[in-house]
């Protein structure tokens, strides 16, 4: 996955003249798609993230929305270290969730709303009066602009020009903060007609698919940390390029249960996600 070079490859007779050229295919290297859950953002490997965004080692990142608020509430506030048998309600009684063997004080989650619900105004003003039409993706570059600390993976995946995609930004705290602003701007008059924040999931897809669709003479590379939504968005997308050239599943998840969490990279050939003489590995 990371040595391929065009150069690799054959030339073929519709390629355009750049394409012929040594240098320029040398220069062509795979595609990397990187997907992972939120909880690997809660946890250390945070900064492993941040590392691969910072020095253009990936080209698109796929994730839950408690992997973009996570990302962002660290560069707000601490989260501490506990332990998996800490009791739910005592921890309750004291304002502290928790995340595996991590603690964040619900403190956290009010600082993390007086940084963005402002940022929301921002937006909205600008989706009335420059007719802006915010994707999730374009929502998730914004933050990483707005956050601007170099210890966010989002910061850098701004500042690089990395699209950041996802589905499910409305699930989790991020979820909470578009629903809270969605009453400040709610109309009094017409409670039923909601003029907010508007943001369009279909135009993500068209830039999620397109990111495959258009790798052209590139091949792409997937290498997916966890299951879930991530990892069928990113294998999906590439279904729509008849499959990606490699694939690296990393997670806990089996497949006895039937679920897209515990396939192995062979389901996904037989849809089309990965090609079949795609080189792939599981690693539980």
């Amino acid at each position: 996955m990371l040595d391929w070079r065009l150069s690799h490859e054959p030339i073929t007779e519709n390629c355009d003249e750049e394409e012929k050229d040594p240098a320029y295919r040398d220069s062509v290297t795979s595609k990397i798609f990187l997907g992972f859950t939120s909880n690997l953002v809660s946890s250390g490997v945070r900064d492993t993230i941040r590392y691969l965004v910072q020095h253009h080692m990936v080209d698109v990142v796929v994730t839950t929305a408690g992997g973009i608020e996570e990302d962002l509430i660290k560069c707000l506030a601490p989260t501490y270290k506990g332990d998996f048998s800490l009791p739910g309600a005592v921890l309750r009684s004291k304002g502290l969730n928790r995340i595996g063997n991590l603690l964040v004080p619900n403190d956290n989650y009010c600082k993390f709303e007086d940084w963005i619900i402002p940022i929301f105004d921002q937006m909205y003003e600008e989706q009335i009066k420059q007719n802006v039409l915010w994707t999730p993706s374009k929502v998730i570059a914004r933050l990483g602009k707005e956050i601007n600390d170099e210890s966010s993976y989002l910061y850098w995946a701004y500042k690089n020009k990395i699209p950041v995609f996802c589905p499910s930004l409305t699930d989790g705290s991020l979820g909470d903060m578009l629903y809270f602003h969605s009453f400040k701007k709610e109309d009094p008059n017409n409670p039923d007609h909601n003029p907010g924040l508007i943001i369009d999931i279909v135009g993500d897809i068209r830039a999620m698919n397109g990111e495959a669709v258009h790798a052209g003479s590139r091949k792409t590379g997937v290498i997916i940390l966890g299951g879930g939504l991530p990892k069928h968005h990113i294998c999906n997308a590439n279904m729509m390029r008849n499959g990606a050239d490699y694939a690296v599943y990393i997670n806990t998840a089996q497949e006895f249960d039937g679920s897209d969490s515990g396939a192995r990279p062979d389901e996904a050939v037989s849809w089309g996600k990965i090609r079949g003489g795609a080189k792939t590995v599981k690693v539980h």
